[in-house]
Parts: structure tokens; sequence; C-alpha cells
């Protein structure tokens, strides 16, 4: 049965599981952006793939490999989600720019160039000096360019970010982040960076992780809707969309995992702290995939009109897959 509205999601992260698959067909969703890769090199991230190979075998009726906007358009008309591979570091393609077609013949189609640290390519968030992009970073956005692989700037620092809109011939992607007039994360992005991305056609997917939201989890359904509306008068209304960076049915060692990964010997806390070092509770409007369409009904109940809530939760993001997906 088809989904009756285009859903998408950017950024996704959870403990996958028939339950799981189950709530985002029962949500509505016709295309999820996943996350396959944080600290892994090539051959880990292999073995990634090797295991969601498993699962569109196991959970056909659910879910299949996306690779293209018409995979959306597909998975929408059956009522099942494509799901698009991506990548939250540039780790899998090592220090070899061949790599970077490779991944893409594989199903990636999003490449965070950094990961909150320096990288080979640019410079992470947390990072004190931000030198920006790097020659090898150069080089492989215009390779990312070529083959159709979209450069994600979710987890880098402004200059790096300024930069790679400015160097990437195609528009890029910051798939899961909130802008720092609403909540001064470290994370978030500034009103800079949302200029920038709207005048180069480039995306913003809104996040809905505690530690990107005004109030943590107590931040209001009407709070983080007037947040995307404010937002939109500074982008435009066709450069948003929705990326979650839900982590569902994670354990704690899970978000050790994504802080500290193999680079520290010290115990690094990420947007968390000493106190408070875990997975913080999700909103209670957005508590797993079938509470999507609460944000759906949270813009209409601000004013926002059934054509800006189409773009916003899923059609902004169709069109980009339209033309980012493909090689040139």
């Amino acid at each position: 049965m088809a989904h009756p509205s285009l859903f998408i999601d950017a950024l996704q992260y959870n403990n996958w599981s028939e339950e799981i698959f189950k709530q985002i067909n029962q949500g509505g969703l016709s295309a999820v952006h996943v996350t396959i890769c944080y600290h892994e090199d090539f051959q880990e991230m292999v073995q990634n793939v090797i295991d969601w190979n498993r699962r569109f075998e196991d959970y056909s009726n659910l879910i299949f490999l996306g690779r293209t906007a018409a995979d959306v358009r597909k998975a929408q008309k059956e009522g099942r989600t494509a799901i698009f591979f991506g990548y939250q570091n540039c780790s899998p393609i090592e220090d070899n720019i061949g790599l970077v077609e490779v991944c893409h013949q594989l199903g990636a189609r999003f490449m965070q160039l950094t990961y909150n640290n320096q990288s080979l390519l640019g410079t992470g968030c947390y990072e004190e000096n931000d030198p920006g992009i790097t020659r090898m970073g150069k080089q492989v956005i215009k390779e990312m360019n070529r083959v159709g692989l979209v450069v994600d700037m979710s987890h880098s620092s402004e200059r790096s970010t300024l930069e790679a809109i400015e160097i990437s011939e195609r528009p890029i992607a910051i798939t899961h982040a909130n802008p720092t007039f609403w909540h001064p994360a470290l994370r978030n992005k500034s009103n800079e960076v949302l200029k920038a991305l709207g005048e180069s056609n480039s995306m913003l997917g809104f996040s809905v992780y505690p530690h990107h939201l005004k109030d943590g989890s107590d931040c209001t359904l009407e709070s983080f809707c007037n947040m995307i509306a404010d937002t939109a008068e500074i982008m435009g209304m066709n450069n948003i969309g929705i990326g979650t960076d839900l982590c569902q049915n994670q354990p704690d060692s899970v978000v050790e995992w994504m802080r500290n990964g193999t680079w520290t010997n010290d115990r690094d806390f990420g947007e968390g702290s000493a106190s408070f070092a875990g997975f913080p509770d999700q909103p209670e409007w957005f508590r797993d995939n079938r509470d999507f369409v609460n944000i759906s009904n949270g813009l209409k109940s601000i004013g926002f009109s059934e054509n800006d809530v189409e773009l916003v939760m899923g059609k902004n993001w169709l069109n980009f897959f339209d033309a980012s997906f493909e090689s040139l």
C-alpha cells in the first residue's frame, strides 16, 4: 500500500531490527539515510554493507537499498522504505582517492568530510583551530562531485564548512544539525553557514537529537517548528528538510564508540559530560519513526501551508537526491 505522504529522514543510526523497520513503515517513511560508518576503515565498512545486505534479504517486504531518487518514488508507491547509505567520517576512503568511486559503487550516497576532529580532508567542530579544507580535501570533493557522493558537513567547523560550499561544484548537505541562533551547541550552524547553504541550493536537515535542541529533552514541538520557520526566512523554503539523528535502542556503549572511536585513550564525552555520558531521552513528541507525522502536524499548526509542509517533510530532499546521486 502506497505511503500517503512523502516523508524522508536524512539521518538515522538505530540498533536495527524488524521492530524498527516496522515502525519506519508505520511512520510512512519512503526514504531514510542511515549511517553505516563512524570510524571504520574500508574493510570494516564493507562488513557493515554485508550486514545490511542480509537485512535487505530478511526484510525485503519493508526495506531495500536506495541508489537514486527514483528508488524513493518506487518505495513510496510500494509502501516500503529506500535505505540510503552514508558515512559520518571519511575513514573508509583511508588515504586513497580511488576508494571514493568504489564507496559510491557500494551504495554510499553521503560522506561527512570530518567527524568532530581534524581529518585528512578538513576540520571538525571540536578542534580549536580551523585551517579549512586540506589539499586532499579539495581533490576528494572534486571526485565526490564527479561520482555523485554528497559532501556532508554536519560535524565540521565553520571555515571548513564555508570552504566546502565554495569548492563543491554541486550543492552540499548538512544532514543533521540545527541553527545556533536557536541553540548554541558546537555542532549547530551559524547564520553565515545557513545563508551560504541557501545561496548554493544546499540542504539543512533539522535534528531532534536532544543535545541539538533548545531545552534539550524538554524542547517543545512548537519551539522546534518555529525554529524551522525562522530558518526558512534565512535559507529559503526549498533548502530545508528533516534529519532527525535518531539513535533508537542503542546501548550507551555505542555513543561512547561514536565519540571515542580508535583515536583516543582518554574518554571523550562529545556533546555530553561526565555526569551525563549516555544517550539523552528523546523529546516526548518524537520517540521513534511513528512520530514523524507529529512534525508535519506541528508545522501546520504554526501556519505552514500544505505545500510548504510537503517540501520540508520530504520533497526538498527528493529534489536534492535527484540532483545529487548520479555521476556528472
